[in-house]
């Protein structure tokens, strides 16, 4: 797994923010950080983090976006809030994420193409994402590696986002696991509603 700082000043209060499969800052980008320092972990390969990094923050929140909703809850953090936005704890599941049969599918016929149709539907009015700078076989790993990840069924999440539009975690699913109603109206990716991070806390 790999991190990155998007706002590092020293400030008291932080925003850790779990990001979803194949994406970088650019989703993001926008929201403005105020007061809050904000470090991103990405591309889960590999389910490590260096929590020592964070450890002098007295107050930490989470935003967990899409995978990262079952990621975050693999590590031992503790948060003064926890939000989940389009996602659930399982995540690949025929009635709670993804079916399995098209995340199967979706991996075995994997394409710089299929990439690129996967980030156009992720929104529910089209919007390109060209800036995006993660390598397709690296995005590739990262579809087969998720599926062998188990989140901690312990972990309980404060605010949950539903969109109404989502193509890539069926709305009804989220709803079925999560026992809610969508509270935003959007396709998969919702953060281009918000100006700043303290929004979605």
């Amino acid at each position: 797994m790999k991190y990155k700082w998007l706002n590092n000043k020293n400030n008291k209060k932080m925003i850790i923010f779990f990001n979803g499969w194949g994406m970088d800052e650019s989703v993001v980008g926008h929201l403005n950080p105020a007061d809050f320092d904000i470090i991103m972990f990405y591309d889960y390969n590999t389910p490590d983090i260096d929590t020592e990094i964070i450890s002098h923050y007295k107050e930490k929140h989470l935003i967990a976006w899409s995978m990262g909703v079952m990621t975050a809850t693999l590590f031992n953090i503790y948060y003064k809030s926890k939000t989940a936005i389009n996602g659930t704890l399982k995540p690949i599941d025929n009635k709670f994420g993804i079916p399995t049969k098209i995340y199967d599918l979706t991996l075995k016929n994997f394409s710089p193409d299929g990439a690129k149709k996967f980030i156009q539907n992720m929104f529910s009015e089209p919007r390109e994402l060209t800036c995006i700078k993660r390598e397709f076989e690296n995005q590739k790993q990262e579809l087969e590696a998720l599926k062998n990840y188990q989140a901690n069924a312990d972990f309980k999440y404060d605010r949950i986002i539903i969109s109404d539009n989502d193509k890539i975690i069926p709305t009804k699913n989220q709803c079925a696991y999560w026992n809610l109603e969508p509270n935003v109206k959007s396709g998969h990716c919702p953060f281009y509603l918000f100006k700043n991070w303290e929004e979605l806390l």
